[in-house]
């Protein structure tokens, strides 16, 4: 995989554009909500090395993470190609665990969906949640410095709820 491009530091990771494919498109006619998981999910994976995580990670050390919770919620409706990019933003960490926000938007700007997640750190020979080592306590320190700076993402914390739906 390559390496991402360097990022502002004052800013949420941006990850590069990628294109909705022919395969993920509903019989409704737009992507079908499985592959916003997806998209997310690559996001994720571009920033991941700038962390110290990914497949070296998992293969060198046996450590990994693993999704405790994911709760996306969409804001429109994208189509057959149609390019987007994924933010990240770091909003809490611990030892074990980590808290991110996600926007998921079209080239032009405009807001797909959000997705906030919590993380667990995790040894591969368990398995179990460990703390994480140094190195990536470290990298993780440091984003979250630049990060707290950057406003709360709206929908932080949302539940669901009928009273907290969107309105059609």
């Amino acid at each position: 995989m390559p390496q991402p491009a360097p990022q502002p530091e004052n800013a949420p990771f941006l990850s590069d554009l990628m294109e909705i494919e022919p395969d993920w498109i509903d019989y409704n006619g737009h992507l079908n909500m499985a592959y916003y998981t997806v998209l997310f999910d690559r996001g994720a994976d571009q920033v991941y090395p700038l962390i110290g995580f990914g497949a070296d990670y998992a293969e060198t050390r046996k450590l990994t993470t693993y999704t405790a919770e994911f709760h996306i919620r969409y804001m429109r409706e994208l189509h057959l190609g149609d390019r987007v990019r994924v933010s990240f933003q770091l909003i809490d960490h611990d030892a074990k665990r980590f808290h991110s926000f996600q926007h998921l938007y079209h080239e032009d700007g405009w807001l797909a969906a959000t997705a906030e997640g919590l993380t667990l750190h995790v040894d591969m020979t368990g398995p179990k949640v460990t703390p994480m080592p140094d190195d990536i306590m470290a990298s993780l320190g440091a984003m979250q410095a630049a990060h707290d700076a950057l406003p709360r993402p709206e929908g932080i914390g949302r539940r669901i709820s009928i009273r907290n739906s969107i309105r059609r």
